[in-house]
């Protein structure tokens, strides 16, 4: 190699060196980060409560019908309309209800014309069973009887029955009767029996022949007395000028029983539908029921409950 390309390499490789030494190597470059937002914790709010359902209740099939015999008081009062639809909700027996007085029921009974009977006039029911027309009486409820006479009127509000009769006969006051046979009926002529009074002498005695609710109207156009249940007194409407003048007498309770009719009667007789409003009318829901009836309206109730079987 000749010198001038000697030397002319070499420079060259001088001035190589030269700018590979003034390099500055690029430093790297990060990609501009992103903004740091500071989120506040999300309100975690409380699961909502899961709402249970309620149980589907399945209606009871029906089962058939009974023939209830039963007093006018029970219907008069309101009390059947109460509880009747809960005994066909629970048990699937639909009820044909007949209100007649004591009497009359009882004679349906023992005619076979009816399959449960719910009254009140004690001595016949027992006789009722006794002629062998049904096995049991299950005791039910109980209200009582007052007098009830023209606001003002001769006699002043007492407790002693035996005496607000006699004064009736003696003073030969207005007196409405149902005269039905019913056991508000016989209860009147037990008392008149007692003081040894015949009703009949009162020339101002009438016989009405008709169920509580009707008495009670001819009481309130004539202005007399007579003697009514309770219930059938508080869920009467218009009283007119009649009021309570006695009441709260031992001698006025008036205890109800229920009588399954006996299969004996006639082959007609559903005795399982009977005993079925037997036993569901004492049980104790039912009791209960009872017990309710007449409180919202009259702040007492109507009847007092009373099984014990």
């Amino acid at each position: 190699m000749n010198r001038k390309l000697a030397v002319a390499f070499l420079v060259c490789v001088m001035l190589l060196m030269v700018a590979v030494g003034c390099t500055v190597p690029a430093e790297p470059v990060s990609a501009p980060s992103e903004p740091v937002h500071t989120e506040e914790p999300a309100q975690v709010s409380e699961p909502a409560p899961i709402e249970e359902e309620e149980p589907i209740v399945e209606p009871v099939a029906i089962k058939g019908k009974i023939i209830l015999s039963t007093t006018t008081s029970t219907e008069d009062s309101g009390l059947l309309a109460y509880i009747l639809p809960v005994f066909t909700e629970e048990t699937g027996w639909e009820v044909d209800t007949i209100a007649v007085g004591t009497g009359a029921a009882l004679q349906m009974g023992r005619d076979g014309q009816a399959d449960v009977l719910l009254v009140h006039s004690r001595p016949d029911e027992d006789k009722f069973i006794e002629e062998g027309y049904a096995e049991k009486r299950y005791d039910v409820m109980y209200n009582d009887y007052v007098i009830v006479g023209p606001k003002g009127g001769s006699i002043a509000y007492n407790q002693d029955v035996e005496e607000t009769f006699q004064t009736i006969a003696g003073s030969n006051l207005v007196f409405v009767s149902r005269g039905d046979d019913s056991g508000t009926h016989k209860k009147e002529l037990s008392i008149w029996k007692i003081l040894g009074v015949d009703p009949e002498s009162n020339t101002e005695y009438v016989s009405a022949g008709q169920g509580m609710g009707a008495t009670l109207g001819m009481a309130k156009e004539m202005n007399a007395f007579t003697l009514v249940d309770r219930a059938t007194w508080l869920s009467y409407a218009d009283k007119g000028d009649l009021e309570i003048v006695c009441e709260k007498s031992k001698d006025l309770l008036n205890p109800y029983g229920v009588i399954p009719v006996s299969a004996s009667v006639n082959d007609l007789i559903n005795t399982e539908g009977g005993q079925a409003f037997a036993d569901w009318i004492t049980s104790q829901s039912t009791q209960e029921l009872i017990a309710t009836f007449g409180v919202a309206e009259f702040g007492q109730p109507l009847f007092i409950p009373d099984a014990k079987n």
